[in-house]
């Protein structure tokens, strides 16, 4: 499949999807969200991507396209959000892991926030300037940012439109960890989580998702029926017999 917007790279089972628009700081449009939507397509059904890391070459990226936008109706308007995207990027059944360089404002910094792990550079920017344009984030980031700062940080960023850097994003929970070159790291904790047994990383993603929304009764059923499943992995029973005999375990991810 051929991309205008991003661009797509694999190696050793790690795919890495790179945002391709340097002229706007790789600002989003609908172009560019529908293939990012036929990519997670793609890349969910590939059996030999285990990993997948989302980038942008000196930017991440600087929020939605604005020249797109200014004279949207509300019907047209909430066609192009992009909720249903950063929506199946966040149930993608691989990890995702966004490397943040230079801006991952409004809803770039929401694309960032669908993904598992976010590792910015010290000096990136990051932010919900949507209330000095008079709206607020409309693809997730109401409902992500409080799950991962608390509900005051959340609405600080949110109601003032802060923009903040790698320290203060790493303090209030925004990003994970920092790196001078984000990528490089991201690439080794992806190489890290290749390594691991592939259906154990699905099913447990799908257990800890469910509990931002779901009572704890509900979620340990989930739990205990997810993990009994396993038994039935060949990775289960390799990773058990490699234990027995005190060697590295080798996962088919099957």
């Amino acid at each position: 499949m051929s991309y205008e917007n991003i661009i797509i790279r694999k190696e050793n089972n790690i795919a890495t999807v790179s945002l391709n628009r340097p002229k706007s700081l790789n600002a989003l449009n609908s172009e560019l969200v529908a293939e990012l939507d036929r990519a997670f397509d793609e890349l969910s059904a590939d059996s030999e991507t285990r990993v997948v890391v989302i980038t942008g070459e000196k930017n991440f990226a600087a929020g939605a396209d604005i020249t797109n936008m200014v004279e949207l109706t509300p019907e047209e308007a909430r066609d192009f959000a992009f909720s249903d995207t950063y929506d199946k990027i966040a149930n993608c059944p691989k990890p995702v892991i966004a490397a943040i360089e230079g801006f991952a404002l409004g809803g770039g910094m929401e694309l960032a926030l669908s993904c598992d792990f976010r590792i910015a550079a010290p000096n990136a920017k990051m932010g919900f300037p949507e209330i000095t344009l008079g709206i607020f984030p409309g693809a997730g980031g109401t409902q992500r940012l409080p799950r991962l700062v608390g509900l005051p940080k959340a609405k600080r960023l949110i109601f003032t439109g802060a923009i903040i850097r790698g320290e203060e994003a790493l303090a209030c929970g925004l990003v994970d960890g920092l790196a001078d070159n984000p990528l490089e790291e991201t690439m080794s904790f992806a190489l890290e989580l290749a390594a691991k047994p592939a259906v154990a990383l699905k099913l447990a993603k799908e257990c800890i998702n469910l509990a931002a929304d779901a009572d704890i009764k509900t979620g340990i059923a989930y739990e205990a029926s997810n993990w009994a499943r396993l038994f039935a992995t060949s990775d289960q029973k390799e990773g058990m017999r490699a234990f027995i005999e005190k060697r590295k375990p080798e996962f088919a991810g099957k």
